[in-house]
């Protein structure tokens, strides 16, 4: 079959397109015939090694996938050849940037029907951080007030709609390329970051702060004032911490993915029934891939990418 990998990380240049052997299931797992893989910052990080995950060499990037079973390994009977699926696997295992790709059953889920199965790549690890951000550590519940820092992006698109779909009242942050996608996904108030400060720009106090950009720690910390005494603040920004304030009994969290297939599976219904919108800004080529990985060294990745391999 043909991968993308690379056998020593750095720079882009390290990628190679070529001829890898299939992989066969093991007891436990599934191999999946890729539709579509996505691409995401963390595999520049993994590439380049600056993103602290044990890999073996080589390594096939690519840990959003989205395809149809196409074998099964010993003990799995709850699936079928043929079923097409959606999954985030696991991102110290070789990943779907390749014509096939095998998984652990419990991570895959049935992949929505209502988009095409190559753009259901983009959905799992963003739609997993989102959840998981607001839900499991940032224990969103009806009737509370998020504040979502950079909600432009696609993990951001995904947690506007899910904090309205809950109940809460939604501030959101952008730049003025994204402020009608953000308005669009049900924010009941955009901030345009770009040319009104954010703490002057919320006037009440709010239970959740989740900050899903880049933003300087000092800039991070000063927004803590803005959350209540007991309240969370929430950060995908693993780089760095997640401040919060112990007098008040503000506390941080670093949110770390992880696969949830009962999570997945209640995201895919949501794109079914059509409150998720799944944005795919691009779809490539298996072999174009290096590119993007270069694109995306230069900071030039916008939205989302997903590949697509001739075995599609």
């Amino acid at each position: 079959m043909k991968a993308v990998r690379f056998h020593e990380q750095g720079g882009p240049e390290v990628l190679r397109y070529e001829d890898v052997e299939r992989p066969e299931p093991g007891a436990g797992q599934v191999r999946i015939r890729v539709a579509g893989s996505a691409f995401n910052a963390a595999d520049n990080g993994m590439r380049a090694g600056t993103l602290p995950i044990p890999i073996a060499l080589p390594h096939i990037p690519g840990y959003d996938v989205s395809g149809t079973i196409d074998a099964l390994g010993e003990g799995v009977d709850d699936i079928a050849i043929g079923d097409p699926v959606v999954g985030f696997l696991p991102m110290t295992a070789d990943g779907a940037a390749a014509e096939f790709v095998v998984a652990p059953r419990e991570v895959v889920v049935a992949a929505p029907s209502r988009i095409d199965l190559s753009d259901a790549a983009a959905l799992p690890s963003v739609g997993l951080t989102a959840w998981q951000a607001l839900f499991e550590h940032g224990q969103l519940t009806a009737g509370q007030r998020v504040l979502i820092v950079g909600a432009g992006g696609a993990v951001g698109g995904h947690a506007v709609r899910l904090a309205k779909r809950a109940g809460a009242t939604v501030i959101a942050t952008a730049s003025p390329a994204s402020i009608a996608a953000v308005t669009a996904g049900g924010a009941d108030q955009v901030i345009d970051h770009t040319s009104e400060p954010v703490l002057d720009a919320v006037s009440e106090q709010i239970d959740v702060l989740l900050n899903l950009a880049p933003i300087d720690p000092a800039e991070f910390t000063a927004l803590v004032a803005l959350v209540r005494s007991g309240g969370v603040v929430v950060s995908t920004t693993a780089w760095m911490p997640a401040p919060g304030d112990e007098e008040r009994g503000v506390r941080g969290v670093v949110v770390y993915v992880h696969s949830d297939a009962a999570q997945l599976a209640e995201l895919v219904s949501l794109v079914d029934s059509g409150e998720l919108v799944v944005d795919v800004t691009s779809r490539i080529p298996l072999r174009d891939l290096i590119g993007v990985h270069e694109q995306a060294a230069q900071g030039r990745i916008r939205g989302k990418v997903v590949v697509i391999p001739s075995a599609a």
